[in-house]
Parts: C-alpha cells; sequence; structure tokens
C-alpha cells in the first residue's frame, strides 16, 4: 500500500483493492457501494470482504457496479457470496450491472438471478417504490389499531 492509496481512502472513503476501488455512500433509502475497475481472481475475495462490512440491519444496498471495466468469473462468487450473505441478514440488494458484468452473467445464465437494473437513478427508485408499497401494506394495520 502506498501512501497515495492511504490519502485517496482517507479523504474520498475510497478504499483500493487491487484494480478495484470502493466507495460506500449512504442515502435515505439505501446504502450504495460503487465499485469501479476491474474485478479479477486476485482481487474478488478482498473486494468481497470489503463490501459485506456494508450488510447492515434492515438497510437496503444498491451495489452499483456501472464502471467496472473487467469483470471475471471470480466476481460471480463475489456476487453469490454478497446475495446469501444480505439474505442470511434479512437485507434486500440490487445490482446495478455494467456492460462488463452483464455479459458475465449472461453467459452464466442458471445460479445468478440477482436483482439487477442498469442505472443508479433506476435502482434508487426501484428502492422507494418497494419503501411505497410496504407503507401502502402496513397502513390499513395501523389505522386499525
Amino acid at each position: 500500500m502506498t501512501i497515495a492509496d492511504v490519502l485517496t481512502r482517507e479523504q474520498n472513503g475510497i478504499f483500493h483493492c487491487g484494480g478495484a476501488w470502493v466507495r460506500a455512500h449512504r442515502r435515505q433509502l439505501a446504502t450504495v457501494v460503487t465499485i469501479r475497475g476491474e474485478i479479477d481472481a486476485f482481487n474478488a475475495h478482498q473486494v468481497g470482504d470489503h463490501i459485506r462490512r456494508f450488510i447492515l440491519g434492515e438497510d437496503r444496498v444498491v451495489l452499483d457496479m456501472g464502471d467496472v471495466s473487467q469483470f471475471s468469473a471470480a466476481g460471480i462468487s463475489l456476487l453469490e457470496t454478497f446475495d446469501e450473505d444480505c439474505r442470511a441478514e434479512g437485507v434486500q440488494w440490487t445490482l446495478v450491472a455494467g456492460p462488463a458484468v452483464t455479459e458475465l452473467l449472461g453467459d452464466c445464465g442458471d445460479g445468478t438471478d440477482f436483482s439487477s437494473t442498469c442505472s443508479l437513478p433506476q435502482a434508487l427508485h426501484e428502492v422507494a417504490d418497494a419503501v411505497a408499497r410496504r407503507r401502502r401494506l402496513v397502513l390499513p394495520l395501523v389505522r386499525t389499531s
């Protein structure tokens, strides 16, 4: 690790994992975890360990991989483990998949049915819709109590 890596991490909240950069940002609707760069066999485990830190309580997570430029088969394992951990914690999550991720996920087909969108605004819109649906379902229960 170089001084530039430490300064980048401290100043911008960016974590460097080999050829990938991870940044998390808490929004009202969800925690957005953005990954940029390359995910391969050398850094997939490190990236996975880092992003699992953002599975918190019932907070929703949007995993934004729209700017991932290279995505190897190790990345699929990363997503499967992330999905398992989210399910175990009861956390709903959505994948924003860029072309590199979509290409590989499309090739694999079976077993990789992650909830995904093609843009961050669309993912946040879907989260907002889900929250609104949940409120509509609960509202009649609150009124009758």
